[in-house]
């Protein structure tokens, strides 16, 4: 049972709006809320034991679940959900890149980094000058590459147990629908395959065909909520956190 969370904070009591949400919702519920640095993370001065939870952005959270051993991590476009992509999507690393541009001219791929989201931000190379800037970067960096597509709209689909439990449109024209059949048979593939999680969100764009496409998919330990209800994003956090800690199976 969740007796404690650790809210991460950026100094002077700054918190995300999604962690303020999950703070004012655990307090409510007669949680205890602590909130801590990336300083006292990186000082171990957090006792995480069975009763407790950690809530953060997604480099905090993937820090702290390093610290306890955590490596499953689902890859951000699983095998059973590749139907769903509607584009090209490809495996390929800041080295291979800067080799394969001495030779031809790229152009037409998105490329975002694929273990450390927030290393760059994505951005599409139309000519070799934009790839000037990895050569700051490892050479092994892992990217994701894909063809570059036109999304209208875009929007996440939160999951928690199953269950869809929101739809959050985020970008684009908030106008157009998405085809929920073709959402709900992504969300059944993943259910049933072996890469099946207790929370997550999964993001899904229209094309400027109309149709509906997958865009990628998101652990549920460190999602952006997009105005979710505070009560349903908090169970969903939830989720997935007693999920991994059960699989971690550590006797703090």
């Amino acid at each position: 049972m969740i007796t404690k969370a650790y809210i991460h904070e950026y100094g002077n009591g700054k918190l995300e709006p999604e962690h303020i949400a999950i703070k004012l919702t655990l307090e409510s519920r007669g949680i205890a809320c602590e909130l801590f640095t990336t300083k006292r993370l990186s000082r171990n001065q957090l006792n995480i034991n069975n009763s407790t939870i950690v809530v953060g952005d997604n480099p905090t959270i993937q820090t702290v679940l390093k610290k306890l051993g955590y490596n499953n991590y689902t890859d951000s476009y699983p095998s059973c959900l590749h139907s769903y992509l509607k584009r090209r999507v490809w495996e390929s690393s800041v080295g291979e890149l800067l080799r394969k541009s001495e030779s031809i001219e790229l152009s037409n791929i998105f490329i975002k980094p694929k273990n450390k989201a927030k290393l760059f931000t994505g951005f599409v190379v139309n000519s070799n000058q934009d790839l000037y800037g990895l050569n700051a970067i490892s050479k092994q960096t892992a990217l994701y590459c894909s063809t570059v597509v036109e999304w209208l709209a875009e929007y996440r689909v939160f999951v928690n147990k199953s269950k869809i439990v929101g739809v959050k449109h985020y970008q684009g024209d908030a106008s157009l629908n998405l085809n929920m059949s073709e959402v709900e048979s992504a969300v059944a593939a993943f259910e049933n395959s072996p890469n099946k999680t207790m929370a997550y969100g999964i993001d899904f764009g229209i094309l400027k065909n109309g149709d509906t496409a997958l865009i990628e998919w998101n652990d549920g330990f460190a999602l952006g909520a997009y105005e979710l209800d505070k009560e349903v994003y908090t169970d969903l956090i939830l989720s997935r956190w007693k999920e991994i800690m059960k699989e971690l199976k550590k006797d703090f």
